[in-house]
């Protein structure tokens, strides 16, 4: 954060700072992530800290509040490079673990619970975020096997009676969803796209120099673009332009809640591309 910048990290505000903030935006951000093998080039942290950076941004350029970031909770033993990674065990090797600690009998609960624990927690957060008098609240996700649990979240929170017809409404998003009809290497694990970003966000976290040269192979990295070609400028471009389509989607949430009410539509996404859209008649469902 630079020094210019407002502070948007609701644990770090006071009380009046929190309802001023609030009151102008009544939106709160909340990224979730993992602790995940990112090559021996980036932080295990990497997915967390690109959605926190990414809420940072939103908040800062349209209003609203971040909350702290969800670094756990998410299933250990599916959709996990140290799990299911086809090199695993070389990425065991390269953390100086044996691969058997990623083996699902080291986890107290089936793979089934662990979604099913974890889809509670989002949903617990969501409450605990609606109580704080928020109108809006995102999961930010930077996982990207994490989008469907925040979904399904999204899902269920605002069926919740309570949440339908007086509480906050829920929406989740992730970057590279926005923007990959622009960028052919759009989403990646650990190469060129996240590596970007993480240079531009948190660049001593980042060292290239670990990396064989181009070409040869990388353990578990995959994506379109090397994290050789990686740069800083590249990271702040897509994060900013991934956060302006951001903020229309969460404006158009503010403006027009009633878009998102109905069964089966809060998900839905683009409202605000239309302009001769009638919000009240067109995309309400009439069964409520």
């Amino acid at each position: 954060m630079t020094p210019e910048a407002p502070q948007v990290r609701y644990h770090m505000l006071r009380p009046a700072q929190i309802i001023a903030r609030r009151q102008a935006c009544p939106v709160a951000y909340i990224p979730v992530g993992t602790i995940e093998w990112h090559g021996l080039h980036n932080p295990l942290g990497a997915d967390t800290l690109q959605a926190e950076g990414l809420a940072v941004l939103c908040a800062q350029k349209g209003g609203g509040l971040v909350f702290p970031p969800l670094y756990y909770g998410e299933s250990r033993s599916e959709s996990l490079m140290e799990a299911v990674a086809p090199d695993k065990e070389q990425i065991a090797q390269a953390m100086g673990l044996p691969p058997e600690n990623f083996g699902p009998d080291r986890q107290p609960f089936s793979a089934t619970q662990q979604v099913l624990n974890y889809q509670n927690l989002l949903l617990h957060i969501l409450a605990e975020v609606e109580t704080l008098g928020f109108q809006v609240g995102v999961l930010v996700v930077g996982h990207y096997p994490l989008i469907d649990h925040a979904r399904a979240a999204v899902l269920l929170f605002n069926k919740r009676r309570y949440s339908r017809y007086h509480g906050m409404l829920a929406w989740a998003m992730i970057d590279y969803l926005f923007i990959a009809d622009r960028y052919e290497f759009a989403g990646d694990h650990a190469a060129g796209w996240e590596t970007s970003h993480l240079m531009h966000l948190h660049p001593q976290t980042v060292d290239l120099s670990v990396l064989p040269p181009k070409g040869q192979k990388l353990v578990g990295v995959g994506g379109k673009l090397a994290p050789q070609d990686a740069t800083a400028e590249l990271g702040r471009k897509t994060l900013e332009e991934s956060a302006e389509i951001a903020l229309k989607e969460v404006q158009h949430r503010l403006a027009h809640p009633e878009c998102y009410r109905g069964h089966g539509i809060c998900l839905r996404e683009g409202l605000w591309r239309t302009e001769k859209e009638n919000p009240k008649s067109e995309t309400r469902n009439p069964k409520q």
